[in-house]
């Protein structure tokens, strides 16, 4: 798939691997669609679905995901045209260093990564505060 965004075009999107972190349980050949509600946040029906092409990215995902399950890592095809993720692009990273991208076009469920090391209590805290801060302030962590 190709990115709709001029200023970080995926290099080469047919072999880039995407991941997407949630506390979903899910199997291969699922689809992760826009128009339910979002795991973050006031839980507003999302309008569209979010990926990266980092771990990290997805870690974070999948720890801040809201509910009670535990949190998992799946690595994921996109089926249309991906752009940056404006929530994490220029307006807090020059660029899109976190590699995460967002589409409104379901995405498949390929694979799960099992073994995967979750950023340590400290900095999980420390992002949930954040978290906390900007939602006292009347701001969102998802944008549309």
């Amino acid at each position: 798939m190709e990115s709709k965004s001029n200023k970080n075009p995926i290099e080469d999107p047919e072999n880039t691997v995407f991941y997407h972190g949630t506390k979903a349980d899910l199997k291969p050949g699922d689809l992760i669609s826009p128009g339910f509600s979002s795991n973050y946040g006031s839980r507003k029906k999302a309008a569209y679905v979010y990926l990266s092409a980092t771990l990290d990215a997805a870690t974070w995902g999948a720890e801040l995901a809201l509910g009670e399950g535990k949190g998992r890592i799946y690595v994921v095809e996109p089926t249309g045209p991906i752009e940056d993720d404006p929530n994490l692009t220029d307006k807090k990273f020059s660029g899109n260093p976190t590699k995460s991208y967002r589409t409104q076009h379901p995405i498949r469920v390929s694979g799960e990564i099992i073994d995967w090391q979750g950023h340590s209590p400290e900095q999980l805290q420390t992002m949930k505060d954040h978290l906390e801060r900007l939602k006292a302030l009347g701001i969102e962590a998802i944008e549309d």
